[in-house]
């Protein structure tokens, strides 16, 4: 089966079961200061588990392209990989575990759909604890198909259970299905609310969210005993040597997110891509990837040039910092200064002082490093209502106001104003817009002005459903418009701020307080940047 036939038919399966197929959505999550990457099918969807109401409904289906980091010293072996593809189905609200585990079932064993063989397959349920009782309705479905219960494994939290998300939120066990001992499919029930004082509470709507793997299932179906085996990797790989298998997994994750227009640097999204470029270097590097990578992923072929010339640009600024690195090796310079400073990896750092007899604190080294530089979080961590740093009150206020913000700077400087990234936390606001010059100080004061005066006049914010045609027609303003299916939120405060938006909101624009604009610098070329607060 080909990796296309198996999007098809993931997709195709849950649409006969009444789901509606969902774009994935970008690699760069929307609005979220919480996480450098889209981890999971379910990241894009966080609003609509916590309640939202998705403009497609409430059974979803997807395959979403996702980046994660967490398990970057693991790639090279039979599984694990940086860039991969998630199948996903949701229920916000509708069915829930019977229908759930009936049908990852049938379309993993039924011979219309994947056929697998039933004697290979076994299964996890939660064991229960003191916070949530053994999942035996779960335990019992997989025995009512037929699966005996030597190979139903319950196993304790750390192994089957999904969130919450931050310190609170929603959360559940999970069901976790392998095949011949590879873990393929995942399917979390969400029915608790996790509070902050540590106590779990049903949830009022109690969601199912599932995820399968491509490469994984791809290589199952076609006999593989590695993903590095299946067509979405074998032209990028001759020897199939783990040196290898790095380079092609790295540069494959790379190109992918240069394609989202993320440059190379020492932070954030640009630093994760920076290491991913600079150890495929170290691995063994070799031309021609892209080009194997494009014919495989067509749609990456607009942003090639882009992609060829800060890959090229990256492997001449990693050179210099070889040499550079070598001379303050010689030095007896720190690990750590090493790789921060003078970008140098810590594994040729460690097999230089191997020939020299020197042993390296890895330990203290990694301490060092995670205190200063956040990676990519797995699909567990840090994933918050409509991409704000949690949910709280003041943060839904920062949102509502960024909107005004928004919709002020467009009057004030002109219609070439968009919104090119937001974060917002319980202090303050900020947001990134296209503006070619810094504005003058008259300039901010009327933008300031405008949003108080907005929120003097205490304008209800309303939403309503409309397919992506009619908001454009209603000129509602959006970002990441490939994202969006069929129908969209479109919220509107006045005539003044019409933007298409997953929410939350404040109910009307006099709960904001005073607006008040606290920073306005360069954020990159043609982008500027605003910080600002209610007081």
């Amino acid at each position: 089966m080909t990796a296309d036939e198996l999007r098809k038919k993931f997709l195709e399966f849950f649409r006969e079961k009444g789901h509606k197929i969902i774009p994935g959505a970008s690699l760069i999550p929307e609005n979220d200061p919480t996480v450098l990457f889209t981890t999971a099918g379910m990241h894009p969807l966080v609003p609509f588990l916590l309640g939202e109401k998705h403009p497609a409904g409430n059974r979803l289906v997807s395959v979403q392209k996702c980046i994660r980091t967490g398990d970057i010293d693991e790639v090279g072996d039979d599984v694990h990989l940086t860039f991969f593809e998630m199948l996903g189905n949701w229920s916000l609200g509708d069915y829930w575990k019977k229908e759930a585990i009936e049908w990852s079932w049938e379309f993993l064993t039924s011979s219309q759909w994947l056929g697998l063989d039933k004697d290979k397959i076994s299964v996890s349920v939660f064991n229960g604890d003191e916070d949530a009782p053994f999942d035996k309705e779960s335990f019992e479905i997989w025995k009512s198909l037929g699966i005996p219960e030597e190979k139903i494994a319950k196993l304790p939290k750390k192994d089957n259970w999904w969130g919450p998300a931050g310190k609170t939120g929603p959360c559940g066990p999970d069901t976790e299905i392998f095949f011949d001992g590879v873990e393929i499919w995942n399917d979390v029930f969400m029915e608790y609310n996790k509070n902050a004082n540590g106590s779990y509470e049903p949830l009022k709507q109690k969601n199912v969210d599932t995820g399968m793997g491509v490469e994984r299932t791809l290589a199952i179906l076609n006999g593989y005993k590695s993903v590095y085996e299946t067509e979405l990797f074998a032209p990028l790989i001759k020897e199939n040597t783990r040196a290898e298998r790095i380079v092609a997994d790295h540069i494959k994750a790379a190109v992918f997110i240069l394609a989202e227009g993320v440059e190379p640097s020492n932070i954030g999204r640009g630093y994760v891509l920076r290491r991913l470029i600079r150890r495929a270097v170290r691995y063994g590097y070799k031309t021609g990837l892209i080009d194997e990578i494009i014919k495989i992923y067509p749609e990456l072929e607009k942003n090639k040039n882009f992609i060829e010339e800060q890959m090229k640009k990256e492997q001449e600024k990693f050179g210099k910092t070889l040499d550079r690195g070598l001379r303050e090796f010689e030095k007896g310079t720190d690990p750590f200064i090493l790789f921060t400073t003078y970008g140098f990896p810590i594994e040729l750092t460690e097999e230089l002082a191997k020939e020299k007899g020197i042993e390296i604190n890895l330990e203290k080294f990694n301490e060092q490093l995670k205190a200063h530089q956040e990676l990519s979080r797995t699909a567990s961590v840090g994933m918050f209502k409509s991409g704000l740093a949690d949910h709280s009150e003041q943060t839904i206020k920062y949102h509502t106001a960024s909107h005004l913000l928004l919709a002020a700077l467009r009057h004030v400087l002109g219609a070439h104003v968009v919104q090119k990234g937001s974060n917002i936390t319980v202090e303050r606001l900020r947001l990134d817009f296209s503006h070619p010059q810094k504005m003058t100080p008259e300039e901010i004061k009327k933008t300031e002005d405008l949003v108080n005066e907005k929120i003097k006049e205490n304008i209800p914010a309303v939403w309503e459903e409309l397919s992506l045609e009619q908001a454009k027609e209603k000129g509602a303003m959006g970002v990441f418009e490939n994202k969006y299916g069929e129908k969209v939120k479109v919220y509107t405060i006045n005539n003044f701020s019409k933007e298409i938006c997953s929410g939350p909101h404040v109910d009307s624009t006099g709960e904001l307080g005073h607006f008040k604009i606290t920073k306005e610098e360069a954020s990159s070329a043609g982008i500027r940047r605003i910080k600002a607060i209610l007081e």
